[in-house]
C-alpha cells in the first residue's frame, strides 16, 4: 500500500487520554492535530468541551478504561459529551462478559450507549483485543455491529495484555466485513506499523505520538 503523510493522517484520532493531561496540554493536542492534518483529536471526556478549528473532528471516550462501570452510567457520561461537542465516542465493554462469551450483555451494553449517541456521531466499541481469544474478539464485533455500532476499535491503550496487532484488526475488519468501521489504537509507534494496520483493514487509527510517526514517511519517501 502506497500512501502519503497527508493521506495517513486523515486515519488519525491524534489522542491524549493520560490522567495527568491539562487543559494547556489539550490545547497543544489540538495545535499540533490541525498541523498534521488528522482526521480527529481524541481527548478524556472531562476535558469537554473544547474549540478546534473547522475540519478538526473531537472524539472521548466512554466507561474508560476498564469498561467495568454500569450501562447507564457510560450512556449517560455518553449524553454528556455529545452535549457538551464530541462527535465520535469510543466506548469500552465489559472485556469479561465478552471473554465469558456472554454477547447478549455486550450487545446490551453497547446498545444502551448507542441510544445516547444520536444519529450523526460516531459510536466506536472498544474490546480490548489482546485481552481476549479470537472466538471473543468475534463475538464481541458481531455484538457491537448488532447493537449499531459504527466502529470496532482494538484497544485501550492502558490493558497489561497490550495494544492492537495485525493479527487483531485482520479478524476484526474480516468479522464486519466493511459494514463497520476498525480501528486499530494501542502502541502503533511508526510509519511501517500504522500503515500494517491499514493494510489489515483498519479505517481509522488511534496515535498519541502521530508527529513521530508521521514523520516515518520520509524514510519511506512517502511524501
Amino acid at each position: 500500500m502506497t500512501l502519503t503523510r497527508a493521506e495517513l493522517a486523515q486515519y488519525v484520532d491524534h489522542t491524549l487520554l493520560k490522567p495527568e493531561a491539562t487543559p494547556a496540554d489539550v490545547e497543544a493536542l489540538i495545535a499540533e492535530g490541525a498541523e498534521l492534518g488528522v482526521f480527529s483529536v481524541c481527548v478524556s471526556p472531562s476535558m469537554l468541551p473544547v474549540s478546534t478549528p473547522e475540519g478538526l473532528a473531537v472524539a472521548t471516550v466512554c466507561g474508560f478504561p476498564s469498561g467495568k462501570h454500569q450501562s447507564s452510567i457510560k450512556a449517560a457520561e455518553a449524553a454528556l459529551s455529545i452535549e457538551q461537542g464530541a462527535d465520535e465516542v469510543d466506548m469500552v465493554i465489559d472485556i469479561a462478559a465478552a471473554l465469558a462469551g456472554d454477547f447478549d450483555a455486550v450487545q446490551a451494553d453497547v446498545a444502551a450507549v448507542r441510544a445516547a449517541v444520536p444519529a450523526g456521531k460516531i459510536l466506536k466499541v472498544i474490546i480490548e483485543s489482546a485481552a481476549l481469544t479470537d472466538e471473543a474478539i468475534v463475538g464481541a464485533c458481531r455484538a457491537s455491529e448488532a447493537a449499531g455500532a459504527d466502529f470496532v476499535k482494538t484497544s485501550t491503550g492502558f490493558h497489561p495484555a497490550g495494544g492492537a496487532s495485525v493479527e487483531a484488526v485482520r479478524l476484526m475488519a474480516e468479522t464486519v466485513g466493511g459494514r463497520l468501521g476498525v480501528k486499530a489504537s494501542g502502541g502503533i509507534r511508526t510509519w511501517d506499523a500504522a500503515v500494517a494496520m491499514i493494510e489489515a483493514g483498519a479505517t481509522r487509527l488511534g496515535l498519541s505520538g502521530t508527529a513521530a510517526v508521521l514523520d516515518g514517511a520520509e524514510a519511506t519517501g512517502s511524501y
